[in-house]
Parts: structure tokens; sequence; C-alpha cells
């Protein structure tokens, strides 16, 4: 992602955000599901989108993972990231996404919702900042405002993280602390 070739628009979208929501499978993994001979289910999550979804925190951004699914690997990865918004078996992610920005008093103009696939247009909808990743239903990316380079599960909620702290003006501060 080059800041120089993001549009205005976007950006202003994007400084706004102060709850950063993302779909897990398709989105924080590559959708894929993996199920052990035991029955027991395996997610590959990307070590980039985990350091990205901290820089959010530390910089006073929260996060939240809002899936329809049921996954114990959901919520070690939630707990390894210290993510205390985690919602899981949510068949409706615009109800949910609405609930937490009551419980934590914003503005849908406050919050970004990432996602990949049809039950993820109903939250873009009312979000500041709907993101899709780039191999997102083609529906799902024409709802979107902005479109990851990458695809879910491989990098693309880090480009998300970065480009909600460069709107926001955390670059210089966050090369100073990575020297």
């Amino acid at each position: 992602m080059n800041p120089a070739d993001l549009p205005a628009a976007l950006l202003a979208r994007a400084a706004k955000i102060r709850v950063a929501a993302f779909d897990v499978d398709g989105t924080l993994t590559d959708g894929r599901l993996w199920y052990g001979e035991d029955g027991h289910e395996a997610k590959v999550f990307h070590v980039h989108d985990g350091l990205g979804l901290k820089r959010l925190q530390a910089n006073g951004v929260q996060v939240a993972f809002i899936t329809a699914r049921i996954s114990h690997p959901v919520a070690l990865r939630a707990e390894e990231l210290d993510i205390a918004h985690v919602y899981q078996g949510q068949s409706d992610k615009r109800a949910c996404l609405e609930a937490l920005l009551e419980a934590l008093n914003l503005a849908p103009e406050q919050a970004a919702f990432t996602g990949d696939d049809l039950p993820d247009l109903p939250p873009m909808h009312i979000a500041g900042l709907a993101v899709a990743v780039a191999n997102a239903h083609p529906w799902v990316a024409e709802a979107a405002h902005w479109q990851t380079r990458l695809s879910g599960g491989m990098g693309a909620a880090r480009e998300v993280c970065d480009l909600i702290l460069h709107a926001q003006g955390r670059d210089a501060a966050e090369r100073e602390r990575w020297k």
C-alpha cells in the first residue's frame, strides 16, 4: 500500500475509525476449514495480521471479531492478541456490530468492517469504512469503500490496520518505535 495512491475520501473515512471489526473465515483466514481425524478444527492465521491488530489496539483503536461460526481456534487467537470483543455464532452480523457500537458509545462512521462473503454485506452497509479482501465475492467488493491487495488470511487484515494507522497520522510514531 502506497499512501500517496490512496484517495482523500478513503483516508478521511479511515481517520474516523475507533473500532475495527473483522470477519474471521475468509478474512483473517484463507477460508478453508481443516478438520483432523479426531474432528478437531484447525485454522491458520497470518502473523502479519496479528501484529497489525496489536498495533491498532496500541494506538487506541479497538478490535473486534464477528463471525457466524463458532470455533475454539478463534477464541485462542483472540486471547493471544488480547482482543476483548469476540462474537462467534453471529447469524446477524449487522445487529452484532450495531450492539457493539452502542456498547462502546460510537457512531457507525467510527467503525470499520472487513469481510469477504455475503454474510458480511449487512455490517459493511452501516460501517463508516467497509473493506473487502482481495478474494472477496464480487458483491462484497462492489459494496466496499476499499479492497485490499492481499487475500484473506494472507495479510489483508494488516493492510486494513496500516491504512487506518496511516490515515490517523500514526506512521511516524510507529516507524520510530520499530527502529
